[in-house]
């Protein structure tokens, strides 16, 4: 037989075949071997939820960049003698929040090294009323924050003595309480001392040190026990379990003072 012929007969199967598929094509199923990996990393409940924000939808969970940490704001609470919690009426302390999620930190720009976050997840964080941006996220009022901003971290219900941490660089000081007394034995009204801040007390909490450029902490110029004297309007006053503390920067202590 001819080569031609072997050709028109090869040409003539195959549409033969091809027609009668267009009749009984099979049902074929293919998996995407990367449909499994995909779904394995995105629980249901999220794959379920619409998140919004700022009343707009978007295409995912929020994730911080960064030092970016993103913050639920908690109200404060202080609790009587008794147990029973009251709302803190002091407008001008720290705001307390809970973290909701957290940027893996920033790079140094000159020598290019991960300053990682110090809070993760669940932690509960105590930073400046005026700092960081306000947002509405999923209906719920949020703030995103820089790890600078933090001033202590606790894990807990409530923050004590115990469960805090002063942030990195910051130095936890129980106040001297102020006295109503000159030293000519002339009382002073209370009323003349409200609006006044001691800056002197005892170190009860001492955070890790500044984080230096190479990625490792910087030491303490103070320990705990130490008498220390600050400079005027330079901490963030906060209450812990009923005594009234300031939470300072290493920088900003001018002496430790004899016991």
């Amino acid at each position: 037989m001819a080569p031609s012929s072997r050709y028109t007969l090869i040409l003539s199967a195959l549409l033969s075949i091809r027609s009668l598929q267009g009749f009984a094509t099979p049902s074929i199923r293919i998996r995407s071997p990367s449909l499994p990996l995909l779904m394995s990393t995105v629980d249901e409940p999220t794959l379920q939820k619409q998140c919004t924000l700022d009343g707009r939808k978007i295409r995912g969970p929020l994730t911080p960049l960064g030092n970016f940490v993103l913050v639920r704001t908690k109200d404060s609470l202080d609790a009587t003698e008794g147990g029973i919690l009251l709302p803190d009426q002091s407008k001008e302390r720290p705001t307390e929040g809970e973290v909701v999620a957290a940027g893996p930190g920033k790079l140094h720009p000159h020598t290019g090294v991960r300053i990682t976050c110090p809070v993760t997840k669940g932690d509960s964080v105590l930073f400046g009323k005026f700092d960081g941006h306000d947002m509405n996220y999923n209906d719920e009022k949020v703030t995103m924050i820089r790890d600078d901003d933090i001033l202590l971290y606790y894990r807990g219900v409530r923050m004590t003595r115990e469960n805090v941490v002063p942030c990195r660089d910051y130095v936890l000081v129980e106040l001297t309480k102020s006295k109503t007394e000159t030293s000519s034995g002339i009382v002073v009204a209370e009323s003349v001392m409200q609006g006044y801040q001691p800056c002197e007390g005892k170190v009860v909490k001492v955070g890790e040190g500044r984080m230096t450029s190479t990625g490792q902490f910087s030491d303490s110029p103070v320990k705990v026990g130490d008498k220390v004297k600050f400079k005027d309007y330079s901490g963030n006053e906060v209450r812990i379990e009923g005594v009234d503390h300031m939470l300072v920067r290493m920088v900003d202590i001018l002496c430790a003072l004899e016991a």
